[in-house]
Parts: structure tokens; C-alpha cells; sequence
């Protein structure tokens, strides 16, 4: 098993007023090349927008965007004819494929907290595609949550890549045991709040990991503890 670990004070950090973004991984005006991406896991941001602030209208091309909001509520408009509010608990994707534009807002009172990931696609310059899923906390207390998948079905999001993207939410420490299949395959967790030990290493809310050769790994969680866990290719 190998492992390389991203503290959360070791993050790049970008503060323009309105916006705050924490990088795990290189992106806009954060690049080390230590962590220039984690296999086709290419962007990890940990957002915090204020009230009125947002991103305007801009294009994407060949990536597969997941926003997962934890906090606050924020708008989404797009070139697709997609106009709609998204509340905490939402987690929206878009497989960008031969381009779209989308512009997002903080449309609250409230700071919006999000985290915004980038995969890259299995296939490039397909037509590009919008979903939105909500997945209400009290839904999903004390068991892991599959969020995103490669695979088409009503209760998740799909993308285009042989991916998957699960949350979990324990309030008593808890053992939880995931497998994958190690061919081509990691796995990223980064933690939301609480604590998470795995592989040796103790994680707190805003530590993140990603894990590779292996097939299995077990975290122990600590009591009222979230985390995000993201398993995707090592290369195409």
C-alpha cells in the first residue's frame, strides 16, 4: 500500500475577498509538482463563497465537474437550458465533453461551502450533460453514500469515467471496511469534519489521503465525523 497525505494547512490557499478556495491538488495560481493531480483526479477545491459572490459565466470542454455543496445555497445556469437553485446536501456534475458554459452564484444569506472536483472523461468530445441529485444528511447518517458512479441509475449522479464518489457520515467511531479493484485503481478521502484513521495515519476535518496499490482499506472513524471518499483510474 502506498499513500501520500495532504495536511489541511499544507494546501494552497487563494483569497480574493468573496471567494476562498483551499487547492489539495495544483490549480490557478497553486502549483506544486508534487501534487500535480492524483491519477485522472485532477482538481480538488475546497470552496467558501460569501453571500452575492460567484463565479460568472465561463466555458469547460473534456472534464467531468462534481460540485458537492455542504453548506449554503447557490444558483446554476448553464447553455444547456439548466436554471436552477442548489441547497446543501445537493450534488451536482457536469461531463463538460464538447462544451459548455455555466455560471454559479451564492444566491443566500449564508456562506456557501463546496467542494469542487475534476475527473478527467473516459471519452472525449462526447455531447455535454448536466444532473443534479440531493442526498439530505438525515438520509445518510451512519452509512456510506454512493453520490457519483459511471453507472446510470436514479438514486446517484453518473459521469463519464470509471469513477465513483461516496460520503460518509458516522456519529459513534466506527470500523468501515471499502474494497475496489486494485487494477488501475486509488482512492482519495478527504475528511469533512471528525477524525479518520486509516493506513496508519491519523486524518482531521480538512486532511485528505490517496491510497494505491491495494484493494482494501479500513478507516476508523471518530464520533460525528464526515468524509468524502473518491475512487478513479490511476491513468487512462
Amino acid at each position: 500500500m502506498q499513500t501520500q497525505i495532504t495536511r489541511a494547512a499544507d494546501r494552497g490557499l487563494k483569497d480574493i475577498g468573496w471567494l476562498q478556495s483551499n487547492f489539495t491538488l495544483s490549480f490557478g495560481p497553486y502549483a506544486n509538482p508534487v501534487r500535480n493531480g492524483f491519477g485522472l483526479l485532477k482538481v480538488f477545491n475546497d470552496d467558501f463563497v460569501k453571500p452575492g459572490g460567484g463565479f460568472g459565466i465561463h466555458g469547460h470542454a473534456n472534464m467531468e465537474i462534481i460540485s458537492v455543496l455542504l453548506a449554503g445555497t447557490m444558483n446554476h445556469k448553464d447553455t444547456l437550458g439548466y436554471s436552477e437553485v442548489v441547497t446543501a446536501g445537493g450534488v451536482q456534475i457536469m461531463s463538460a465533453g464538447a462544451g459548455l458554459r455555466h455560471e454559479e452564484h451564492n444566491v443566500g444569506d449564508d456562506e456557501v461551502n463546496f467542494l469542487q472536483i475534476w475527473i478527467e472523461p473516459k471519452l472525449q468530445n462526447v455531447g455535454p450533460r448536466y444532473q443534479r441529485r440531493q442526498f439530505p444528511e438525515e438520509k445518510r447518517r451512519n452509512r456510506l453514500t454512493t453520490i457519483v458512479s459511471n453507472e446510470e441509475g436514479t438514486a446517484h449522479c453518473w459521469i463519464n469515467q470509471n469513477a465513483k464518489l461516496a460520503l460518509g457520515h458516522y456519529e459513534q467511531p466506527t470500523t468501515v471496511d471499502y474494497r475496489f479493484n486494485p487494477l488501475n485503481k486509488m482512492v482519495f478521502l478527504f475528511v469533512i469534519s471528525g477524525t479518520v484513521a486509516v493506513a496508519g495515519q491519523q486524518l482531521a476535518a480538512r486532511d485528505s489521503v490517496g491510497i494505491w496499490e491495494t484493494d482494501a482499506i479500513s478507516l476508523e472513524t471518530g464520533a460525528d465525523t464526515r468524509f468524502l471518499l473518491i475512487e478513479a483510474p490511476i491513468n487512462h
